[in-house]
């Protein structure tokens, strides 16, 4: 090599383990329709000799596709393809997600992300309801106003008003990430509706939302939902030494 030469590309070789390559191989097979999904893949024998490979290498990419969720697995039967999905995504993501939350600083890296991707529901949908979906956020609000005085059913329509919101954007990945938002803040949200007046105040940022919606009007939509989280929010640093 001639000294003083660039080399472009200076990181590490990694060694590969055998399973990631029998993983490469398998999943570039099912993106690519070899495999449909409800299929079964080869028995674990025929994948061993195909690929030259023991039997734990073998095991170990199929846990590796089956956590991806591209394949599901059942005791006693071969591998079968799965039909991945933005909820399998997220779910995969529950146990880091509970993780990154119990770090210092958690709660708010994640009252951050949740303020941001709602207020990008709210203006998405603001651009795009139709009067069907108008009509279902009203349908939300109304059960968030019936529900005021009665805590947990309160709370249930508050998620509900929420998931509606997401729903509007017909993305898939939108109404996952609500879910799991839902799912990993459900201690912030029921701190916070415990301050009083917390549900009065969650309620009338519902309706200033609903009617920012229904005048299709992204900005006010967008602000309303700043305006509310940041509400939430501060009920709940309130109410917790977070």
């Amino acid at each position: 090599m001639i000294s003083g030469a660039i080399i472009p590309d200076q990181r590490p070789i990694r060694r590969r383990k055998l399973y990631e390559d029998i993983v490469e191989r398998l999943e570039a097979a099912i993106n690519e329709g070899h495999y449909a999904p409800g299929d079964q893949l080869p028995a674990e024998r025929e994948l061993m000799e195909a690929y030259g490979v023991g039997r734990t290498a073998v095991r170990e990419a199929l846990f590796a596709l089956q956590r991806m969720g591209l394949i599901a697995i059942s005791s006693g039967e071969r591998a079968r393809v799965s039909q991945p999905s933005a909820g399998t995504m997220i779910g995969e993501l529950s146990g880091v997600a509970r993780y990154l939350l119990a770090k210092p600083g958690g709660a708010h890296h994640f009252q951050q992300a949740r303020t941001m991707f709602e207020i990008g529901v709210a203006r998405l949908a603001a651009e795009i309801a139709t009067p069907e979906d108008i009509a279902r956020l009203e349908a939300a609000l109304a059960a968030n106003r019936a529900a005021l005085e009665q805590g947990r059913a309160f709370e249930r329509t508050d998620v509900a008003f929420h998931f509606v919101l997401a729903e509007i954007t017909r993305n898939p990945i939108f109404t996952a990430l609500h879910d799991g938002l839902s799912e990993w803040l459900t201690e912030q949200r029921t701190t916070s509706l415990k301050a009083r007046g917390a549900a009065q105040a969650a309620y009338a940022a519902h309706k200033r939302i609903h009617e920012a919606v229904a005048a299709h009007d992204p900005q006010a939509a967008a602000e309303a939902m700043r305006a509310h989280l940041s509400e939430v929010g501060d009920y709940y640093w309130k109410a917790s030494d977070v």
